[in-house]
């Protein structure tokens, strides 16, 4: 009977914690502002899939295949870490993790160093779901860590994350569950997207 007891309280907990996630992603900007996203993929078909996705939930699109190829849309200088102010603006990143040449965290990192650049919210995504590199990102400044492939229910709430109060609401609560789940299983060797505890969004690489 203990044990029935426990199992219905976490239950019950996984419950409130994916309301509470899914409340948090389903809030959006105010208006009806055009959201501008840089896409970053160094494979062409999930590029592709993305830039797909994307235009179906009414965002504007600039795809490219390298971290370094951002950098020079956005108008940085990647050794000074200078942002020229007639580079491209866009409201959101999202970019694959492991690209050669300089991967994802790479360019999360290069942003998020950036005085100029440092707001726009970055979100990563991989096919490996490992906690190492999740906490790696989240730690980094990334919004969120998606798992491939991509679906369009997580790139419909990418619009959220453009708006600063409802983006650090967001950050708040995914910061929480993560921490909840370090703390049950500290040393747990993947994250399932499906575990009800974290975003199913939280994952990992290509």
């Amino acid at each position: 009977m203990a044990r029935r007891g426990t199992a219905l309280r976490a239950q019950r907990k996984a419950r409130r914690a994916r309301k509470k996630i899914e409340g948090c992603n389903s809030k959006r900007a105010p208006g009806s502002k055009e959201v501008h996203v840089l896409a970053v993929d160094d494979s062409l078909v999930d590029r592709k899939v993305i830039e797909r996705l994307l235009k179906i939930s009414s965002c504007k699109v600039t795809a490219v295949d390298s971290g370094r190829r951002a950098l020079q849309l956005l108008g940085m200088d990647e050794q000074s870490g200078h942002a020229d102010s007639d580079g491209l603006k866009v409201d959101l990143i999202i970019t694959d993790y492991y690209m050669p040449g300089m991967t994802g965290f790479e360019l999360l990192k290069k942003i998020k160093e950036s005085s100029s650049l440092r707001e726009i919210p970055v979100v990563v995504m991989s096919s490996e779901n490992t906690l190492a590199r999740v906490d790696r990102c989240l730690e980094g400044g990334a919004e969120e860590f998606i798992v491939k492939p991509v679906k369009l229910s997580d790139v419909k709430r990418l619009r959220s994350y453009t708006n600063r109060e409802v983006r650090n609401h967001c950050r708040r609560i995914h910061k929480r569950k993560h921490q909840e789940f370090h703390q049950e299983d500290p040393q747990p060797p993947t994250l399932p997207p499906s575990d009800p505890l974290i975003p199913a969004s939280v994952a990992a690489s290509s």
